[in-house]
């Protein structure tokens, strides 16, 4: 018997031009409609089995969220049916669940009352959630307090340790660091091995032919494609493909007149004495335009503009790419390929291109860069700075395409008894 049935459900709602339509549809006699039907689900089927991990994936506004809410009971679909065995725990929105005046101690124990376990299990289960979520003494401030990153790491600890039968997440690793990616990585095989199942909606593709057992696409509410992991994030990798392509026509060629605005920068982990700082970082695709999805071989050109604080004789500036799960893909910077940009005063401006052809295998990156000394002194390293997506419609395996040229041959029956003979030796 599978842990999770869907069969034909379908979600639709009315979209009302404004307040008064909705109140004239009401009220009048000949119940004329004043409303748009907007179907978020339409016919969606599927079955994830006991022990199984399950992923959604698909671009925004797919319905992906959608689904979730209505296997796990917070929303009606308006047809069709799920039928789940098993004690569930879910992680949907972030914020769900949680009462932010409460403390993440309080919090988790709520959690656990509201999922039937006594307060004596919960209290056994408490240290190993402490310790998965690793946020010392916050666990004991109201969570409203939390970062985003804090936050999350006590909703997925408390979700995972109230020994559910059948767990549903929702993108819950797009807001945590390399260090937190890979803990869940790692947590998730083993809650597999342990037999738990998995429904898991992400724009990881690399964490959905990681962990998946069976995936399926979803795109304006229908399926696009369900079955093989590989074979859907293929599918899904040339969807995207087409849709960047679409969206690079119809954009305006890029300003030339240089002029441009200093915008705060996102980032996971930043340390460094800020003698010189990174002011700007970029990524452009072969036609010169500002991109974070890219295709496997293309052109790409990684810009960043640091800004010095203090005199350096020989300033180095450097990038690095990490996949989701922190693992260093490829790295240089100026010292390493010997285009040191020469002293820089206090006061400069100094703008870096690093360019190189992208083989990398469809899934999703970060970029690190720094601002260092030839020593190795760090001025100004930014973790996690910008997320970028490579996508092919080929299938690779690894973290590198290398672009592999295959031959084949028949061999003729004197070259296949030399050929066995020297294997044979």
């Amino acid at each position: 018997m599978s842990a999770i049935q869907v069969r034909n459900v379908a979600k639709m709602y009315r979209l009302y031009p404004n307040p008064t339509a909705r109140l004239k549809e009401m009220f009048t006699l000949n119940r004329r409609p004043y409303h748009q039907e907007f179907w978020a689900l339409d016919g969606i089927s599927f079955d994830v089995e006991r022990g199984g991990v399950f992923g959604v994936i698909g671009p925004n506004g797919s319905g992906k969220s959608t689904l979730l809410e209505i296997v796990t009971g917070t929303l009606e679909p308006t047809r069709g049916r799920v039928i789940t065995h098993g004690r569930l725990a879910a992680l949907l929105s972030l914020g769900a669940g949680f009462n932010p005046e409460f403390t993440g101690r309080e919090n988790v124990f709520l959690n656990g009352e509201i999922m039937g376990l006594s307060r004596q299990e919960i209290q056994k289960n408490f240290p190993h959630v402490e310790r998965f979520a690793e946020i010392g003494k916050f666990m004991d401030r109201p969570v409203k307090t939390y970062s985003t990153g804090m936050y999350v790491r006590l909703a997925f600890a408390a979700a995972i340790h109230v020994e559910p039968e059948i767990l549903v997440v929702d993108e819950v690793l797009a807001v945590g660091d390399a260090i937190f990616v890979n803990r869940c990585v790692r947590k998730f095989e083993e809650l597999r091995e342990r037999g738990l199942t998995v429904l898991l909606v992400t724009h990881d593709v690399s964490l959905v032919k990681l962990l998946c057992d069976r995936a399926m696409l979803l795109y304006r509410g229908r399926i696009l494609a369900q079955g093989d992991p590989d074979d859907v994030v293929n599918r899904y990798n040339g969807l995207v493909l087409e849709r960047q392509r679409a969206f690079e026509q119809e954009l305006p060629p890029p300003s030339a007149d240089g002029a441009e605005e200093m915008e705060p920068l996102e980032y996971t982990y930043r340390h460094g004495d800020r003698q010189s700082v990174v002011a700007k970082v970029e990524m452009y695709n072969e036609s010169g335009r500002s991109a974070l999805v890219f295709r496997s071989g293309e052109n790409v050109r990684v810009r960043v503009v640091a800004h010095f604080r203090e005199r350096h004789e020989r300033p180095v500036v450097g990038m690095m790419i990490r996949n989701r799960i922190g693992m260093d893909v490829f790295g240089t910077n100026t010292e390493l390929e010997d285009a040191c940009p020469g002293p820089a005063e206090a006061g400069d401006f100094l703008e870096v291109n690093f360019s190189f052809a992208c083989w990398l295998t469809p899934q999703e990156y970060t970029l690190t860069v720094a601002t260092q000394s030839p020593d190795g002194t760090s001025h100004d390293w930014l973790d996690g700075v910008l997320s970028f997506q490579v996508v092919d419609t080929r299938r690779t395996a690894g973290v590198a395409n290398l672009n592999a040229r295959v031959t084949s041959r028949r061999l003729k029956s004197r070259e296949s008894r030399l050929a066995i003979r020297k294997t044979s030796a």
